[in-house]
């Protein structure tokens, strides 16, 4: 019984598919692709005969003419067909409307040259001070001052007094012809605001005026200014062993002592703390 039934719709499907077919529509060709603007086109000539082949044998049929001679044709300007301008596509007017400005890459930053590295200064040499001498006198240390030009600086004279400490300075006034006159000068001494004086009485400087007497030669230099500061004009008078005379200062960079020694015709040369000549 189910077979039957199989076989009976089994037909009618197939009675079904063989009347779909033979009622439908016959089947459209494609449309063919649109053409592009300004180009020709293409078409099948039915009868299967080619063109150039078509030409010839027309020629071939056709009565040859008689040649004969024919005056130049005048030139005729031909006027340029201008091409068709080919409309812009909206999509791409829209595409390119629609573009983001394409930002350039940041430049990339150019490293700074490297310095050279600067060697460390050489460390100064620390400045070194002399004493030369002994000298006789004042004026034989200042001679050899002069002598010494350049090679020393910050130069300052000093008196080394002598071992023994009899040597004394005394400040005098010159001497006045008699009593009277040396009396006045001493008014004119105390107008003026100065002490510590006295008439000496005897001697080969009699009737001058003492102004002072000192072991060291730096404190009779210094009674001496303040008198010519008064108006007077004192004179330094030493007594006893005489001092030696020492030229101190400075040397110049790279000057070795010897030279500044020999320079200066001194004898010596003492190494001196540079504190002391300030």
């Amino acid at each position: 019984m189910l077979t039957r039934a199989l076989i009976v719709v089994l037909a009618i499907l197939n009675l079904g598919v063989a009347c779909w077919w033979l009622l439908r529509d016959a089947p459209q060709k494609p449309a063919p692709p649109p053409q592009a603007p300004g180009v020709a086109e293409l078409r099948w000539v039915p009868g299967g005969v080619d063109a150039a082949a078509a030409a010839e044998a027309a020629a071939a049929a056709a009565p040859t003419a008689p040649l004969m001679e024919r005056e130049p044709a005048e030139k005729t300007a031909v006027a340029a067909t201008p091409a068709p301008v080919v409309p812009a596509k909206p999509e791409a007017t829209s595409v390119a409307a629609t573009a983001k400005p394409v930002t350039p890459p940041a430049p990339t930053p150019t490293p700074a040259p490297e310095k050279p590295e600067t060697p460390p200064a050489a460390a100064a040499e620390p400045p070194r001070c002399v004493a030369l001498g002994p000298f006789a006198d004042r004026a034989a240390a200042t001679s050899a001052q002069g002598k010494a030009g350049n090679v020393i600086s910050q130069v300052r004279l000093r008196e080394q007094p002598a071992a023994s400490g009899s040597a004394r300075y005394r400040v005098l006034l010159p001497a006045a012809a008699n009593r009277e006159e040396a009396q006045a000068t001493v008014k004119r001494i105390v107008a003026a605001g100065l002490s510590d004086y006295y008439i000496i009485s005897q001697g080969e400087d009699i009737n001058a005026v003492a102004l002072g007497q000192y072991r060291n030669r730096e404190g009779a230099e210094r009674r001496m200014a303040a008198v010519q500061a008064a108006g007077f004009q004192p004179r330094l008078v030493a007594s006893g062993d005489a001092g030696q005379w020492w030229l101190e200062g400075q040397l110049a960079a790279g000057t070795p002592p010897a030279q500044a020694q020999q320079r200066s015709g001194a004898a010596q040369s003492r190494s001196l703390e540079c504190a002391r000549l300030r």
